[in-house]
């Protein structure tokens, strides 16, 4: 049986809905994994609940002021559909378009949350998602979207301003929020020295990071193919193929070019920078998606890779605006660049591919209007959050993480501890400067310990513990020397730490890493009949590798020793039961 029209546009509506949604995953990965775990519960709860406090609004207020006739009032939409869902926007059911647009407006108020992450008071957090999905987005949206006065916008011969998903109705709405948001706020402490140099505060996990980036490009095939409100027509399949094709190119020439650029620029390609660029390229893309052709996709993918970079920098170290995810960066500047790309390189109208003015000074326009309006209206907002409920929680709230005191949650990662197979373990390369054997693995036999006056006598201990810090992928080369020399007892824990090199400490994001934890394991070994220096001997000869990074081993006396089972003591304790 051949669908109908309707039915193939309401699908493929319903399809990018879906994944358009999709995308809230996405983003709070990404802001869970740039931040620290003391918060993930914290902002995986924002993301959740900008979404479900959005769906209402939006279905009560927003939908109206977006795409109803002002003339009919603001309900008028909403009033439409409720005596049922028979009634059609365009070819598609009215709840269909409702929830596709829902999805969108979700996305502009989840922005913000990366932006002011780790440090605001979640109640104020609701509240200003509310207002951006009830009144903020719904109306400059509606200038565009909903047959508003930037639609009919005319200027040199060219009329209407275009924006085919919402680089700027979207991203750079939520953007100039996160702007505006941060800059209140103020930056996390410990972000800035006391001379205002900006120092790094990493994210606990790349991986979740990078989780979300790849969820995010995921759902964008649904947030700009899907964007053409069908897919019925031989002209749909041009232009949504078109759609495709420029969506996946300009992520892909940015997430490229933001590696080879931050390659240059600090002497390594930087992870979180590079996901960044990700971003930054579909942003760009999804305003001019459908307008340009494959060529020019890429070089606005090429500009917003480099655009990325340069701004995550220029608002940390110039502006100190404390921006944990980049949301600012990626969304506010690079929906700007992408909106203003239309008019630079659409096929029709283009500056650069057609010589004509008109519609680049029409993006120009509607661009700054856009600005201007979000910019007014959330600065309003959150200073009325400011100045009544408040935007931050305490200094202790904020040093303790935001999971605890917002929600009751002791961690986001309560009881989690790395487990290793030997599978898992493989044999250390090394990396960074080479040193020397003795600089390596210094030994270091802790007597001064003691206070001075006490009975005990190192000298005459009656065992030693050795105490080895080194790499956890060395554990089995460790625990293989020990055996081989007869030492089988020992206790392992995973640590976090480094030593005078401070972890190795580089660039994170543009700024200097002052101290970087890295994960280590502490081996505690007691030997009494077993040489001291045999054990050390071997050990070395499993750690070494060279490079700074290979661990310590320090010795301690050992006074006394019960075995609690016997009642043994000293010697005796420490031996086996045929001895």
């Amino acid at each position: 049986m051949e669908l109908s029209a309707i039915t193939m546009d309401t699908l493929w509506l319903l399809l990018g809905a879906a994944l358009v949604y999709f995308m809230q995953a996405g983003f709070a990965m990404v802001e869970a994994g740039m931040t620290r775990a003391k918060n993930a519960g914290n902002i995986v709860m924002k993301n959740m609940m900008d979404f479900a406090c959005g769906t209402p609004i939006y279905w009560i207020l927003g939908y109206g002021i977006m795409f109803g006739s002002f003339k009919s009032g603001f309900f008028h939409p909403f009033c439409t559909g409720l005596g049922g869902s028979n009634s059609l926007v365009g070819t598609v059911p009215l709840w269909a378009h409702v929830a596709f647009n829902t999805m969108f407006c979700a996305t502009s108020a989840t922005i913000v949350s990366g932006a002011m992450a780790e440090r605001t008071k979640f109640k104020t957090y609701l509240i200003y998602s509310v207002v951006i999905s009830a009144i903020i987005y719904p109306i400059e949206a509606h200038w565009v979207w909903g047959g508003g006065w930037l639609n009919d916008f005319s200027l040199l011969g060219w009329t209407g301003f275009h924006d085919y998903a919402g680089s700027a109705l979207v991203h750079m709405t939520g953007g100039i929020c996160a702007l505006i948001g941060a800059a209140i706020l103020g930056p996390r402490i410990g972000k800035y020295d006391k001379n205002g140099k900006p120092r790094a505060i990493l994210g606990h996990s790349i991986t979740l990071a990078a989780l979300g980036v790849f969820i995010l490009w995921f759902g964008w095939f649904g947030f700009n193919p899907a964007s053409s409100y069908g897919l019925h027509t031989e002209d749909q399949a041009f232009e949504v193929s078109n759609v495709f094709m420029t969506t996946n190119l300009a992520a892909a020439c940015a997430t490229v070019v933001a590696m080879l650029f931050t390659w240059i620029r600090y002497g390594k390609p930087d992870v979180s920078m590079t996901l960044n660029g990700a971003l930054a390229g579909l942003v760009a893309i999804t305003a001019p998606c459908d307008a340009v052709a494959p060529w020019a996709s890429a070089v606005i993918g090429i500009v917003a890779g480099i655009l990325v970079v340069v701004s995550v920098e220029f608002f940390d170290k110039v502006v100190k605006i404390d921006d944990p995810a980049g949301a600012i960066s990626v969304h506010g500047l690079n929906g700007l660049w992408g909106s203003l790309a239309v008019g630079l390189f659409a096929r029709d109208g283009g500056l650069f591919t057609t010589g004509q003015a008109g519609r680049f000074l029409v993006q120009l326009i509607g661009t700054l209007s856009i600005v201007a309006f979000v910019a007014i209206c959330s600065l309003v907002l959150f200073l009325i959050l400011k100045h009544t409920i408040g935007l931050r929680v305490t200094p202790a709230e904020e040093i303790g993480g935001l999971d605890l005191p917002e929600h009751g949650l002791s961690s986001g990662y309560a009881d989690f501890m790395p487990q290793y197979t030997p599978e898992e373990i493989q044999e250390a390369k090394g990396f960074g400067i080479k040193v020397s054997e003795s600089q390596a693995i210094p030994v270091v036999v802790k007597n001064e310990d003691y206070k001075a006056g006490s009975k005990f006598n190192p000298e005459e201990a009656i065992a030693h513990k050795v105490v080895i810090i080194t790499r956890q992928n060395k554990f089995d080369q460790l625990k293989s020397a020990m055996n081989s020399i007869g030492v089988t007892g020992m206790t392992v824990i995973n640590v976090m730490g480094c030593g005078i090199q401070k972890g190795r400490s580089e660039l994170y994001r543009g700024a200097e890493v002052t101290m970087n934890l890295l994960p280590k394991i502490k081996v505690e070994i007691v030997v009494s009949k077993v040489p001291v220096e045999t054990v050390i001997n071997s050990a070395k000869r499993a750690l070494y590798t060279g490079h700074i990074g290979d661990g310590k081993i320090f010795v301690y006396p050992v006074e006394e020793v019960v075995k609690v089972r016997t009642g043994e003591t000293g010697y005796d304790a420490l031996q086996d039961e045929e001895e």
